[in-house]
């Protein structure tokens, strides 16, 4: 049952509809106009408004600019004769459910009240859950013993109250994001909305709208007006991963708007005013990537007003058991596991790692060590075998994607298209998408191999054969 209120001048409507309603279980007020309803609305709590259009005092557009200004929540479904569809629309554009032509089927008004009621009952679930996950999340932090360790979150408290714009360094899977929500939790803006976007993950010919937004029509698949995320984010923080991975014109477009506070949608000529913090991390070195014309100099200065240096774990290796420990306690909460220790073994292997994939790869072996194990304590047996480990200490400090564990790099792939699809309703080119990672794995086969074509299908599962058909597929395939 839900408590529905109909808004029409037409008595008799109002009267054959009560009694309809009623019938189906449903709570039922009336009004005879606009500002009578808007009066009930703001008086008492109602799960949906039936209302005409055309009524005199207050229509029923009148009523739905009034609802969303009050900030009421409720659906809203209008009535309207056939030669007012158009007006109908345009409620819908203003954010009404649906609508439905005089004269209607009862069947058709029982179907539309019950999908926009199911629709209500999502939403409120959702809010529910929203407020659970706000009131039950706890702070971004690290956990840590180390020097380095100390040294960069002091400078995340230090710097987080401040307006500037910070720079995050470091490998995968060393806490970026992390260190993005610390500033974005100590700051004035914390209430406000804090958006995260991988700039690595989405197209080229997306990311200008993906940032600043489009209009309808502007390009093909733009259905309607979109807001970018600056936008998404204006008052809070906007966190930009991988920032190096940005085009040249993309560069250009968000000096502007660091300089200007505002952003232009694609497709509108429009200025929108924006008041954004702007936090950018990147595993690249931008330094180099500027000497070699790959990244501007001007936006570097720009995001790079204070610099964060993350550690990779394996300069701070007195930070793994403490981190270890840490993911025993989540992990086995979460999974329903009574673990709560490790074999001195255990602690040994963990030790002597190499974690190219850092403290995420930490995290991942934890997770699997809990869900594997079957005593009280972590013991050697479901942890990696240093000896015949496939990823030994590197020599060299460098970051590179390059160390980081296949299952890593298809898990962030795999979560940064996640990530995409909840905010868009465009369909992702899924054909282009998977043969660009094919062809990328092979690349990297060769690479590796120095162009040893036996020795890149070996690595790859892959007969001769098979590896000399794929690389012609993507016309790369050479004696050469």
């Amino acid at each position: 049952m839900a408590r529905l209120l109909i808004v029409d001048d037409d008595l008799s409507l109002r009267e054959f509809l009560t009694i309809f309603l009623k019938r189906e279980g449903h709570d039922v007020e009336v009004a005879a106009n606009g500002s009578r309803a808007l009066e009930m609305l703001q008086a008492g709590q109602f799960d949906l408004v039936l209302t005409d259009l055309r009524m005199p005092r207050m229509g029923g557009l009148e009523l739905l600019d009034a609802v969303r200004a009050a900030q009421i929540d409720v659906q809203v479904i209008v009535m309207t004769a056939f030669s007012s569809t158009d007006t109908a629309l345009e409620a819908m554009r203003k954010g009404a459910y649906d609508y439905i032509v005089k004269p209607f089927k009862l069947d058709e008004v029982k179907l539309i009240i019950a999908k926009c009621l199911e629709k209500s009952a999502l939403v409120a679930e959702n809010q529910q859950l929203k407020k659970k996950l706000a009131q039950g999340k706890q702070r971004p932090q690290f956990v840590w013993k180390s020097k380095a360790m100390e040294d960069a979150v002091a400078l995340v408290k230090r710097v987080a109250p401040t307006p500037s714009s910070v720079l995050i360094l470091g490998e995968s899977g060393t806490g970026k994001e992390l260190v993005a929500r610390m500033l974005h939790e100590g700051s004035a803006r914390k209430d406000k909305p804090f958006v995260a976007l991988n700039c690595g993950a989405i197209p080229e010919q997306l990311m200008e709208s993906e940032l600043f937004g489009h209009s309808k029509g502007s390009f093909t698949g733009a259905s309607k007006d979109k807001k970018g995320l600056f936008e998404a984010a204006s008052g809070g923080t906007i966190f930009l991963d991988e920032i190096g991975e940005l085009t040249l014109g993309v560069q250009v477009k968000l000096l502007r708007v660091l300089q200007e506070r505002v952003v232009t949608p694609v497709g509108e000529s429009r200025e929108v005013p924006v008041d954004v913090r702007v936090v950018a991390a990147t595993h690249r070195n931008l330094r180099e990537a500027v000497q070699e014309g790959r990244f501007r100099a001007d936006l570097y200065f720009r995001l790079n007003v204070i610099e964060v240096r993350m550690p990779p774990l394996r300069e701070r290796r007195e930070d793994i058991l403490p981190l270890a420990q840490h993911f025993l306690v989540q992990f086995s909460q979460r999974l329903g596991r009574d673990i709560r220790a490790f074999e001195p073994e255990a602690e040994a292997v963990l030790l002597t790692l190499g974690y190219p994939g850092n403290v995420r790869e930490l995290e991942n072996l934890i997770e699997r060590a809990v869900a594997l194990e079957t005593s009280d304590r972590i013991t050697p047996a479901w942890l990696p075998d240093p000896g015949a480990s496939a990823w030994p200490l590197p020599k060299s400090s460098a970051t590179h994607d390059e160390l980081l564990p296949p299952e890593d790099q298809v898990h962030r792939a795999t979560s940064a298209i996640d990530r995409w699809l909840e905010r868009h309703q465009e369909p992702i080119d899924s054909e282009r998408l998977l043969e660009q990672l094919e062809r990328g794995v092979l690349e990297a086969a060769l690479r590796h191999s120095r162009g040893n074509k036996t020795d890149a299908a070996r690595q790859l599962g892959l007969t001769f054969r098979s590896l000399r058909y794929k690389l012609a597929k993507y016309g790369a395939d050479s004696d050469g």
